[in-house]
Parts: C-alpha cells; structure tokens; sequence
C-alpha cells in the first residue's frame, strides 16, 4: 500500500500543485510579524510588500529545514513566514490543503487495491479491524498518510518553492475563486438545512428563491435540470434579477442534477472571475 499510494500522489502531482497555488492566494496580504522579546508583533508591513522588496519573509530561528535555503519572496519563503498565533503559513498550509490532499490520494489508492485484489485488502481490513464503509478510518488505523505527506511536500516545494509568491498566487486565481464558489454553495446547503430561525438572511434566502423558481419555469428546462442545460439555467436565473452569489445560494434547493450543479457553480465562478 505504501508504493501504491506514492503512484497515485505522482498521478495527482499537477492537481496537489494547482491546490496549493490556489491556497497562495491572498498570501501577499498577510501581515508580517517577528518575534520581539518573545512575543510576536507585526512589522506595519505585508508579505508582499516586503516579497516586492525582495526581503526575507520567514525568520530564521522558526524556519523548518526543508524550507532553510529559502530564496527571499518566494512561494517556499512565504511558508516560512510568521502567522499572528506564533505558528508558521506552513503550519496552515499543512493543514488546509497537504492534510485533506493526502488523505483523499490514499482512499483512491484503497478503492484501487479492494477492486486489484479483493483477497488481500479483505485479509488487510481484517488485520486492522476495520471495514470499507469508512475508508478515511482504514487509511488512519493504517497510517499511510503521515509518510506521504513529506512526499506531497517536497513535490510541491520541488514545483513551486523557488518561484515567486505574486506568480504563484496568479497561477493559483482561477481555482481559488472555484473553490470559494463550492465553499459558498456548502455554505448554502447547511443554511438549508439547519433549523430557520426566521432571520433577515432565511427572508433574503426565501425571496432569492422565489425568483429562482420562477425564473426556472419561464425557462422551460426539463426538471431535474440535467448538465446541458446548466447554462440556460444561469442564464434564467440571472435574467430574473439574482446576482451570482444569490444563484450559488439557491442552487441547492433547485431540481438540478449534481453534475448540473458543479457546472453552474463553475461557471458563476469565471463570471466573478471576469468582474473589473
């Protein structure tokens, strides 16, 4: 399982690579601190101020050794960099995007060894005392995440640690505003199914709605709307007046198809993306 899940982080390289530039995002606005008298304060100044600088982000003393040879402004440097709490942007980037990565690269590399050889990985579970109902349980109980997250690390240094971090954040734009569309869509659907408390937001929410269902039934669209049809669904809904985070809200609640839902939000998102 170790070499397996090494060839599926390779297979993933390019998709771990455009994660992290999308994480960069918003990282040259990031105030820089340094520790004073023990404590951490900030400098007055940003990371990509001083990146423009061409000054050092990370301080020496905290710096982790695979990031010690780090070129002043760059995407490996910035990871050095001092967060308010004390801790490193490598500590957030560890986190938020190497933790999650990994361990979805080792549950795709599990459903490969059940369906390779079903003898063996039933013999494994059984060693583990798990089953396949929660893959994310079996990697754990296995542990074959913690050594591929330094192989998911070096990858991304080796790709991008030299590279400037206002590069890298460019790079890394057009997922972001992707992923912050599908945040805002989860968002959305755990408003939908939480308690309503009768606020302005449910109001807001409700005549949002309203709109978007009318606009559906203008539209003629086959319910539930299937993928080819996405488009003219945001073309409705836009045409009856919601704005493209209203659009993401109410998508939920629509009779849409999932991959139909993925679609809209892909294309709301290049909408936001396309904005002065």
């Amino acid at each position: 399982m170790g070499l397996r899940t090494r060839e599926v982080l390779r297979e993933r390289t390019a998709a771990l690579v455009a994660e992290a530039c999308a994480w960069s995002v918003g990282l040259s606005d990031s105030p820089h601190h340094v520790r004073r008298h023990g404590r951490v304060v900030a400098t007055g100044s940003t990371l990509g101020m001083r990146a423009a600088a061409g000054q050092q982000l990370g301080v020496d003393e905290d710096v982790r050794l695979e990031l010690g040879d780090a070129v002043p402004g760059t995407f490996a440097d910035a990871l050095s960099a001092l967060t308010a709490d004390g801790s490193l942007q490598a500590d957030r980037f560890d986190a938020q995007v190497l933790v999650p990565f990994v361990l979805e690269t080792c549950v795709l590399a599990a459903r490969r060894a059940a369906v390779d050889d079903p003898q063996a990985w039933a013999e494994l579970l059984d060693e583990l005392g798990e089953d396949d109902d929660d893959l994310p349980a079996v990697v754990r109980a296995a542990e074959w995440d913690a050594p591929l997250r330094t192989e998911a690390e070096l990858l991304v240094l080796a790709a991008l640690g030299h590279a400037p971090l206002v590069e890298v954040e460019a790079e890394g734009l057009p997922l972001s505003l992707v992923r912050a569309a599908e945040a805002e869509t989860r968002r959305a659907a755990e408003l939908s199914s939480s308690p309503a408390s009768g606020g302005p937001a449910e109001e807001e929410l409700a005549g949002a709605l309203f709109l978007a269902q009318v606009a559906l039934a203008d539209a003629g669209l086959a319910v539930p709307v299937a993928p080819p049809d996405a488009g003219r669904l945001l073309t409705a809904l836009l045409g009856e007046g919601l704005e493209p985070e209203e659009v993401l809200q109410v998508l939920p609640h629509l009779p849409v198809q999932a991959d139909s839902a993925d679609e809209v939000t892909r294309q709301v998102a290049a909408l936001l993306r396309s904005r002065p």
